[in-house]
Order: C-alpha cells, then sequence, then structure tokens
C-alpha cells in the first residue's frame, strides 16, 4: 500500500483527486494539506511514501515544499499536480526533486499511472512536458553548451556493473586493482547519488541502464 500526502489549497480539488486515489487498492491519501508549510508538517509526522503538490499554494509554494521535501526526507517520491501547462514549472519541478508533473486537466486519466511510475522509481511526464525537454536538450547542443553530465563517472559505472553481476567487493577490488575500501565508498557514493538502498536497487538501475542483461 502507498502512502500519500496530498497537499492543494482548494479543498473540492482535494476532494477529487482523494477520490481518483483512493479507489485504486493499493493506493491510500493519509494526510491532507493546505498549503505547503503544512505539507511538511504533515509530512514529517506521517511519513508518507509519496508526496503530491500543487504548485501555487499559500506559505510554502508546491516548489518550495518539494525542495525541502527532498531534503528533509530523501526517499519521499514527489509528483507535481498542476493546472499550469508551463515549461518553467516544469524544469523548475525536476529541479526541486519531483518526478512527475501532472495536469489536473487530465488527473483523472494520468494520476493514478504517474503515483505507480513514481514508487517504481520511474518519471512521469505528460507528452508536452516530454516535448518540452527534448527541445531545450536539442536547442542546448544546437547551441554549443554543454549537455547534462551523466549522474554517475565512469569508474562509477564499473563498479554498478559488477555490483549487478554479483561479484563481491573483493572481488571488484581485484578486478579493478583497488582497494576493498574504496569499492565501499564507490558504492555508498551510487547509492546517495542515485537515490537507492542497497543491492537489489543496484541491479534494477543497472538493468535499466542496459548495463547488465535482465
Amino acid at each position: 500500500m502507498t502512502r500519500i500526502l496530498l497537499a492543494d489549497d482548494h479543498q473540492l480539488v482535494r476532494r477529487g483527486v482523494r477520490y481518483i486515489l483512493d479507489n485504486e487498492p493499493d493506493l491510500t491519501v493519509v494526510a491532507e494539506a493546505g498549503d505547503g508549510a503544512e505539507a511538511l508538517e504533515l509530512a514529517k509526522a506521517h511519513l508518507p511514501d509519496l508526496a503530491i503538490l500543487d504548485i501555487a499554494m499559500p506559505r510554502l509554494t508546491g516548489l518550495q515544499a518539494a525542495r525541502e521535501l527532498s531534503r528533509q526526507h530523501p526517499d519521499m517520491r514527489i509528483l507535481i499536480l498542476t493546472m499550469y501547462d508551463n515549461e518553467q514549472f516544469f524544469f523548475e519541478a525536476l529541479r526541486a526533486g519531483a518526478c512527475g508533473y501532472v495536469l489536473k486537466s487530465v488527473a483523472d486519466r494520468d494520476l493514478v499511472e504517474a503515483c505507480h511510475a513514481a514508487m517504481r522509481d520511474e518519471p512521469f511526464l505528460y507528452p508536452g512536458a516530454v516535448t518540452a525537454l527534448i527541445r531545450n536538450y536539442l536547442d542546448r547542443a544546437k547551441q554549443g553548451e554543454d549537455l547534462p553530465a551523466k549522474a554517475i563517472t565512469d569508474r562509477e559505472e564499473e563498479i554498478l556493473k559488477l555490483v549487478a553481476e554479483g561479484n563481491s567487493t573483493k572481488e571488484i577490488a581485484d578486478l579493478l586493482v583497488i582497494s576493498p575500501k574504496t569499492v565501499e565508498r564507490h558504492r555508498a557514493n551510487l547509492l546517495q547519488k542515485l537515490g537507492l538502498r542497497d543491492r537489489l536497487d543496484l541491479t534494477r538501475y543497472a538493468i535499466r541502464a542496459g548495463l547488465i542483461e535482465p
């Protein structure tokens, strides 16, 4: 069961969204907030798996709340639910730590799928957001700007692959001619950078990244 914190300053919106979510057998709303500051308080009290935040809220906006939640609860997934089909907000949401961006106008169609994607550690983007990402990437490439760096270094990628293939710390150290302590440090960095918990998560990531066969 995925436990959800829902934050929106309009009670009618919260009621409608809650109805959609609570009708799913594996989703349940455990707390509702009317603004971003209350969302932070309720997140600390209830420790939900997933926070769904509106952008325009009193006291703290959804983006400000997302930044704080990402810092205070790095394991918590965050979705932005908004009426704004706006590239600037979309990119700010990604920077703030959100893993998905859902428009209220199609929440009945997209929100449940976005929740499931978030809990699988997969991004959820509506079609217009995908277009914006591609256009942004191509514009930067055309202007000769640096494209986004890889999430991990080449050495970390080597170690990730070897961990996912089932090698022990000592085996990896011998293969790469480094100390076991260095392997452990790289492994800890990988878990922190990628927001993962253990070897199983690293293996799943390596499969998704095409480093090993499933």
